[in-house]
């Protein structure tokens, strides 16, 4: 049995810090925004709904106590709708809509909702803790190093300049900058309206058209200090000895931007949707996990496609568009060079870079976007892939119907 992929949305994505244009408005609210708008689309009989899957990374405070069936509870949908929120950290969203199409496939679940979200204004990235970086019995033998230094010992590694990053940084602003103008995220990306049904935010809000290289040439690095005096540059050394010393090339212009933001998929069988009049736009091909290092930490996005890949009995050839995750302007450079895939097939309207990355949405966003960009083109297939802290990647391959 197949999962179909019946509908995609998102949310505007709004800078993450107390100045943005979602900042005043919950998680629960941007879900429930987005459950609104697809039961509107579909004319959806909500009764036939089972499940409602989230990504979080961030559980605590507003996004705390299931955050899926919070907003399963709040939605009008029916007490029958459950909802379980999970975190596969920034995988998080794509995993939900996996798990939701294993569910499907399995003959286990008919119809289920699935997706993520992340206010980052309002619960801030780190606040829950953690053994694997507040520990030091678990991190020290783990050669725990935060994520900023990660990437930059992956530019050290193999050789990614300052000016490699910044030009992947300036083309990723361009880009999402020509697909806002062009309106190629309106079909499955709403505004953000508030309780009175006043529009708060209609675009993304952290793109920048005027980047270029000089621009982002001026800004400092970002973890040169982290490194030098949290020990972390000594830790990534220990663990890479052929690495002489760490190239701090990252900062806030070619890392990915805090932004809040939540995205919905509609996942179900063919029955299903033939029960409901529902349309397919796209199967589940394909989905894979893979863990690596956890030091170097943002390669998995190679090898999870290349699992994924694999269990679809498909090569890198038979996929015409990619979706890499822009954590850092280096996972997509290393994810390029490791796969062999060319720019020109990935990340085609920008990315996080531009847009921004809430956590636990970012995936099911990724999916979406990918969705939308295959139809434009008429294209036939897509993988979506994001590195993941602790060492992991994931993938998903769409096929469209």
């Amino acid at each position: 049995m197949s999962a179909y992929l019946y509908d995609a949305l998102r949310t505007v994505r709004g800078k993450g810090n107390k100045k943005g244009a979602l900042a005043g408005i919950t998680p629960t609210h941007l879900l429930v925004s987005l459950l609104d708008e697809l039961r509107e689309r579909h004319d959806l009989d909500t009764t036939q709904v089972e499940d409602l899957i989230l990504g979080c990374v961030t559980q605590v405070m507003d996004q705390g106590a299931n955050i899926a069936k919070t907003a399963a509870q709040h939605s009008g949908y029916g007490d029958h709708l459950c909802g379980v929120t999970l975190n596969r950290f920034c995988g998080s969203g794509l995993e939900a809509i996996n798990q939701a199409a294993a569910y499907v496939a399995s003959g286990f679940k008919d119809l289920a909702l699935a997706g993520g979200v992340e206010s980052m204004s309002r619960v801030k990235m780190g606040s829950d803790g953690g053994a694997m970086a507040m520990d030091p019995a678990v991190a020290m033998p783990g050669h725990f190093v935060p994520q900023g230094i990660s990437a930059d010992l992956i530019a050290s590694k193999y050789g990614y300049s300052r000016r490699d990053a910044d030009a992947f940084a300036a083309e990723s602003q361009r880009r999402a900058a020509h697909a806002q103008t062009n309106c190629y995220f309106s079909k499955s990306r709403i505004p953000v309206k508030d309780i009175n049904g006043i529009t708060v935010l209609d675009r993304d809000e952290n793109i920048r058209p005027e980047t270029t290289v000089d621009t982002l040439g001026g800004l400092d690095p970002s973890f040169a200090m982290m490194g030098a005096m949290g020990g972390f540059d000594a830790v990534a050394i220990d663990r890479y000895p052929e690495v002489e010393t760490i190239d701090h090339i990252h900062h806030a212009g070619n890392s990915s931007a805090i932004v809040d933001g939540a995205a919905l998929a509609l996942v179900g069988s063919r029955e299903a949707g033939e029960r409901l009049g529902l349309k397919p736009r796209a199967r589940i091909r394909s989905m894979a996990v893979y863990g690596t290092d956890p030091t170097m930490m943002l390669v998995g996005p190679a090898p999870a496609s290349r699992l994924a890949l694999k269990k679809a009995g498909m090569t890198r050839e038979d996929i015409d568009l990619y979706e890499v995750n822009e954590a850092f302007a280096v996972v997509p450079l290393r994810f390029m060079d490791d796969l062999g895939v060319p720019h020109d097939k990935v990340n085609v309207n920008g990315g996080a870079i531009a847009m921004g990355h809430p956590l636990g949405a970012t995936g099911a966003m990724l999916l979406g976007t990918l969705l939308d960009e295959l139809e434009r083109r008429d294209l036939s297939t897509g993988l979506v892939t994001l590195c993941i802290g602790g060492g992991m990647g994931i993938a998903t391959i769409l096929e469209r119907v």
